[in-house]
């Protein structure tokens, strides 16, 4: 949502007498400028922060006086920006720290859903607006405590059970002590995903400005089509190789509780969208994704072939300094993996000289191709590599799942790439 006009189509939208929770996120924009007011903060420059509190105010102002027809909403919708913008000027008059910077960040949500609720109000139509710091928490290790979502969710719900719409906070949370949150992967998606399977949902909508997951970057290749159904594998596939209409980590919960999601355009509504759900269509290549500032690792070693745990070795580097692995091929004589942080890449690649000899490739792109691929199925790999005949590949990555093959090429290679495995897949 980023203006009155876009609040007053999400609320035509979601209308439609059927009963749903509704979750939202800040307004376009509201969460980078929190991000620098705390910024401001942390530096001490109470004077810089407040500054940009003023604008934003000011920007809520105007969107209010455009949204409500009437003079009461219109009071009240003033009153409720007015203290929460008194709360955010409160900070310069105390010590600031990580946990200061997260209920600054709240805000943004509590902005959008009390003028969300306001206008509803105004409309007539049956609403609560209820607070997701009441029921959403996480543990002690930053992960979703689902029965304690759950739990109170539902004793929310249970207190007014005839509403309509039940409006909340995407993103936002509180931890385990208690103190303001947030989700942080996700965010209002993983929100909506964690609800839904709390209360066993028939379905759980996402709505962008994209009409569904395409089966290949528009931005890169023409023409190219929404896919209209996958599986929850191979949505988490795509998702985390570059598709970033979707957090590959926020459909977990719907697809342990065997909940579709369902991804739709605010723009198109009645377009079909993509519908992820446990079902896949069985032999079909679905999609082509890219992942970008991907760093190849190579480490060779003639002592490998005799030494059992040399693997384990290699590991416990990449572990030491917090770098996960994106992909991973072997033969008898090294071992090449992938990364996209570098912020480590000298010390890793220090510790990964006592162990053999180490070539880095960088500005590198791993191009993902997804769909229900079984190695029984004979022709998709063929396919697949005849297509790239004329590019050069640095690594090839099968048979982790049957729903992924991932190709490392140069990053000037990555257009032609994409471009070439969509005209010998899709067309």
């Amino acid at each position: 949502m980023e203006s009155a006009t876009r609040i007053k189509d999400v609320v035509k939208l979601i209308n439609n007498g059927e009963q749903k929770i509704v979750v939202l996120s800040a307004m376009s924009g509201t969460t980078n400028s929190l991000v620098e007011i705390a910024d401001y903060f942390y530096k001490n420059n109470s004077s810089g922060a407040l500054e940009k509190i003023n604008l934003l105010e000011h920007k809520y102002i105007d969107v209010i006086h455009e949204l409500y027809a009437t003079e009461k909403q219109t009071s009240k919708a003033l009153e409720i920006i007015h203290n929460i913008f008194e709360y955010l000027r409160s900070f310069s008059k105390s010590v600031f720290t990580i946990f200061e910077e997260k209920a600054i960040l709240a805000q943004g949500e509590l902005l959008s859903t009390n003028m969300f609720q306001l206008y509803l109000e105004e409309q007539g139509i049956s609403s609560i607006l209820i607070s997701a710091l009441d029921f959403m928490r996480i543990d002690k290790n930053s992960e979703p405590d689902t029965a304690f979502i759950a739990e109170n969710l539902k004793r929310i719900l249970k207190e007014s059970p005839k509403a309509d719409i039940y409006i909340t906070q995407g993103y936002i949370c509180r931890n385990f002590y208690g103190e303001i949150d947030n989700l942080q992967r996700g965010g209002s998606d993983y929100t909506a995903s964690l609800i839904g399977a709390a209360i066993k949902a028939k379905e759980i909508q996402i709505w962008t400005d994209i009409d569904g997951m395409h089966n290949n970057d528009p931005r890169y290749v023409e023409n190219t089509k929404p896919v209209p159904m996958l599986h929850f594998e191979e949505a988490a596939e795509l998702a985390y190789f570059g598709a970033k209409i979707l957090h590959p980590t926020c459909i977990l919960p719907a697809k342990l509780n065997n909940i579709p999601v369902r991804l739709l355009n605010t723009m198109e509504p009645k377009a079909h969208g993509t519908l992820i759900s446990n079902k896949s269509i069985n032999g079909v290549i679905e999609a082509v994704a890219a992942k970008d500032g991907i760093t190849a690792i190579k480490i060779k070693s003639s002592r490998m072939l005799l030494a059992h745990g040399f693997l384990r070795k290699v590991f416990e580097i990449f572990e030491t300094h917090q770098t996960s692995i994106d992909m991973i091929t072997t033969s008898e004589v090294g071992v090449s993996v992938t990364i996209d942080n570098n912020r480590r890449l000298a010390e890793i690649v220090n510790d990964l000289k006592k162990f053999g000899t180490v070539t880095v490739d960088k500005d590198m792109v791993i191009v993902c191709v997804v769909g229900d691929m079984p190695y029984q199925q004979v022709g998709f790999q063929a396919k697949i590599v005849s297509a790239l005949k004329d590019i050069p590949i640095r690594m090839i990555s099968y048979g982790g799942s049957n729903y992924n093959v991932s190709i490392l090429v140069s990053a000037k290679d990555k257009k032609r790439t994409l471009n070439a495995l969509s005209e010998a897949i899709f067309n």
